[in-house]
């Protein structure tokens, strides 16, 4: 297939393919003009592309990354653009964050024997977990998480944390957490056999737990060097679903790992999902804690939807909801109202209190006046901070109390 088949975008080239899969292929994909200041992408992004006719699972992604954004752990979205191919056929487009890192399938594979320390392993583990948090409090399920699936991204760190940060790629086969019962019925699952969950093989259930349980097989890949369930020969792939989906077993755990890596996937291995541990209780797990904190320090470019652009929206809007965050004004009372003071605002309330002292005759100056002596620059002496006092004991508890200060020259 060569390079430009699918064609380029209106500020973009297509490049070398880096991926390929059922859903389409990824390339490599370059600005027009990298230096123009105000550009609307990277200078460099991943592009996913089918035509228009097989590319209902890359639309089905943009609907997701649509609505999950904003997430410094799961792959951005930069928007979607539809070329002419060669021969004439509209080719779909999905403009994403490229992870010059690779994949976290390529980064075990390249370890080889040695497995990647748990120093890296924790730090990935930490990345992803805020991922899934954040797409399950959003209401979705990931459905197909692996190494695959999981892109490195580099660090723009002082040299004190990882060198790359995991995050969530791929998410053509997410979905809303409720299942209803009819497709509960039905003999579907999404994913990879190798990742399910037991809930997913047996039931056809795949909510928010199935992602942690593929999570603890994501770990346990990372620490091992080898797939969770590929530890005897010739097993393919109807055989692990019966291991996974036909007994009580479960992924073994190395006794060679640390105490806190053997407890944080027993708590991922837990074949009944309503025990499994979730990404919020695993996020204060002593396997992630203590490391630094990585949050803040990739600081990308707010970047503009290019449907804003020149784009044509092939998917449908989604109707569904989403959870909107506003900041905090838990500090100001229903009563209480923000604005600002002008010159006449400050002399109508100064005429008001003075009224109201007056009226109540409570405009009273203690006998004993402390005066305080001090020369100025003309010579002339003044006495300054006398104090006038007014009493808190009045007529109405919501009458103003606060000290007035005068300053009164000298020998009046």
């Amino acid at each position: 297939m060569s390079v430009n088949e699918f064609g380029d975008g209106v500020a973009w080239y297509r490049g070398a393919m880096v991926g390929k899969g059922s859903f389409g292929c990824v390339y490599l994909a370059t600005l027009k003009n990298p230096r123009l200041k105000n550009s609307y992408f990277p200078a460099v992004m991943a592009v996913k592309s089918a035509e228009v006719s097989v590319s209902g699972s890359i639309q089905k992604e943009r609907e997701v990354l649509n609505n999950i954004k904003g997430c410094p752990y799961i792959i951005r979205c930069f928007g979607d653009e539809t070329t002419t191919g060669q021969n004439g056929a509209m080719v779909y487009n999905l403009l994403l964050e490229y992870g010059s890192g690779g994949t976290l399938a390529e980064r075990i594979k390249k370890s080889g024997i040695k497995e990647l320390s748990e120093f890296e392993v924790r730090n990935y583990t930490r990345s992803m977990l805020r991922g899934l948090h954040f797409i399950h409090t959003i209401g979705y399920v990931h459905c197909d998480m692996k190494p695959d699936n999981v892109l490195l991204v580099p660090n723009s760190s002082d040299g004190n944390g990882a060198e790359f940060r995991a995050k969530i790629g791929d998410l053509g086969l997410a979905k809303r957490e409720t299942q209803s019962k009819k497709r509960r019925l039905q003999p579907y699952w999404r994913g990879t056999p190798m990742y399910l969950s037991p809930e997913a093989v047996s039931d056809n259930v795949q909510e928010c737990p199935a992602d942690i349980w593929a999570l603890g097989c994501i770990v346990l890949e990372m620490l091992t060097g080898k797939p969770p369930w590929d530890r005897e020969e010739d097993m393919d792939a109807e055989d692990v679903l019966k291991k996974i989906g036909g007994g009580n077993e479960l992924p073994k755990i190395p006794g060679n790992l640390s105490k806190e890596a053997k407890d944080f996937l027993k708590g991922c291995f837990v074949r009944n999902p309503r025990y499994r541990w979730t990404a919020e209780m695993l996020l204060n797990h002593p396997f992630v804690e203590g490391l630094i904190d990585d949050e803040g320090i990739e600081r990308p470019l707010e970047v503009e939807d290019i449907n804003v652009v020149d784009s044509i929206l092939l998917v449908t809007e989604s109707d569904d909801e989403l959870a909107y965050y506003s900041e905090d004004w838990s500090c100001v009372s229903e009563d209480d109202s923000l604005g600002y003071w002008s010159e006449e605002d400050y002399e109508e309330m100064e005429n008001e209190m003075t009224s109201y002292f007056v009226e109540e005759e409570i405009f009273k100056v203690e006998e004993n006046i402390a005066a305080i002596s001090s020369t100025i620059d003309d010579g002339s002496d003044r006495i300054i901070d006398a104090s006038i006092e007014v009493p808190s004991g009045s007529a109405s508890n919501n009458s103003p109390k606060c000290p007035l200060n005068f300053t009164i020259p000298a020998g009046v």
